[in-house]
C-alpha cells in the first residue's frame, strides 16, 4: 500500500513539474525509480522510456491540432534517432546487462542530468548562439546536421531516457534559432513521443519495464500536469526553471556517486 500511494505521489510531483515547465519528467522520474523504488538502472530507464512517451503523446496531439509541428524537422530528427536508438538497444540484446553495461546506463544517466540542468539553466543563451551559428551553417547542411543531431538524441534517450525534451529544444534551436518557440516545442514534443515509444518497445524486450508501477504513476501524472499547467501562469519562470536545475544536479550528483 505504501507503495501504491508513493507512485501515485511520485506520478504526481513529476507530472507538476512537466506542467510547470515543459520538461523534467524523464530528467526527475528515472532518478525517484533508482532513489525511492529501488529499481535497478535498466529498468528505472525502461520504465520512465514509458512513462514519457504515454504523457507526451497527448501533448503532441495538442500541437498536432493548433499547427504548431514542423514535420520536416521532425522527420530529419527521427531519421537519425530511430536507427540509433534501435543500434543500442540491439547492442543491449547482443551482449545482455552485464555489469558492465549497468555501470555505463547509471554513468550515463548522472551525465545526462547534469547536462540537462546546463541546457535549462542556459536556455535564453541557446537562441543567441543559434544565431551566431547561421553565419557559419548553410542552408543546405542543416538537414544532415539535424539528422546527426537525432543520432545523438536517441543514443541518449536509449542509454539513460533522458535528452528527448530539454536537449532536444536545445540541438533545435542552435539549428533554427528562427523557428517561432510553439512550433519549436511542438516539433521537439512530436519527435519524443515516436523515439520513447521505440527506445521503450526495445527495453521491454529486455524485461526492462514495471508495467504495474508505471500504471500506478501514469494515475497520478494526470492531475499533476494539470495543477502544473495552471501553476505556471502564476509562477516566475525564472523561479521554476532554478528550482529544475537545483533538482536536476542535485539528482546528477547523488548518480554518479
Amino acid at each position: 500500500m505504501r507503495l501504491v500511494l508513493a507512485a501515485l505521489i511520485g506520478g504526481f510531483f513529476v507530472g507538476m513539474i512537466v506542467g510547470l515547465t515543459g520538461v523534467g519528467g524523464g530528467s526527475l522520474m528515472t532518478p525517484l525509480l533508482l532513489s525511492v523504488f529501488k529499481l535497478n538502472p535498466a529498468v528505472a530507464i525502461g520504465t520512465d522510456l514509458w512513462f514519457a512517451a504515454v504523457t507526451k503523446s497527448w501533448g503532441s496531439v495538442a500541437h498536432h491540432r493548433a499547427g504548431h509541428v514542423d514535420y520536416r524537422i521532425t522527420g530529419l530528427l527521427l531519421l537519425g534517432s530511430i536507427p540509433a536508438s534501435l543500434t543500442m538497444v540491439g547492442l543491449m540484446h547482443l551482449t545482455g546487462l552485464t555489469k558492465g553495461w549497468a555501470s555505463t546506463l547509471t554513468f550515463s544517466l548522472g551525465i545526462a542530468l547534469l547536462l540537462t540542468a546546463v541546457t535549462v539553466f542556459f536556455r535564453e543563451t541557446w537562441h543567441a548562439a543559434g544565431l551566431r551559428l547561421e553565419r557559419w551553417i548553410p542552408p543546405h547542411r542543416k538537414p544532415p546536421l539535424t539528422v546527426l543531431s537525432g543520432a545523438l538524441l536517441g543514443v541518449l534517450v536509449s542509454l539513460t531516457s533522458i535528452g528527448a525534451g530539454a536537449v532536444g529544444a536545445t540541438l533545435i534551436l542552435l539549428l533554427y534559432p528562427r523557428l517561432e518557440a510553439r512550433r519549436l516545442v511542438g516539433s521537439d514534443i512530436a519527435h519524443a513521443v515516436p523515439l520513447t515509444l521505440v527506445a521503450g518497445i526495445g527495453h521491454a524486450t529486455l524485461g526492462h519495464v514495471d508495467w504495474r508501477l508505471l500504471a500506478e504513476l501514469l494515475v497520478g501524472s494526470v492531475p499533476g500536469i494539470w495543477i502544473g499547467a495552471e501553476l505556471t501562469k502564476r509562477m516566475p519562470d525564472r523561479l521554476v526553471r532554478g528550482l529544475l536545475c537545483i533538482s536536476l544536479v542535485t539528482a546528477g550528483v547523488k548518480v554518479l556517486h
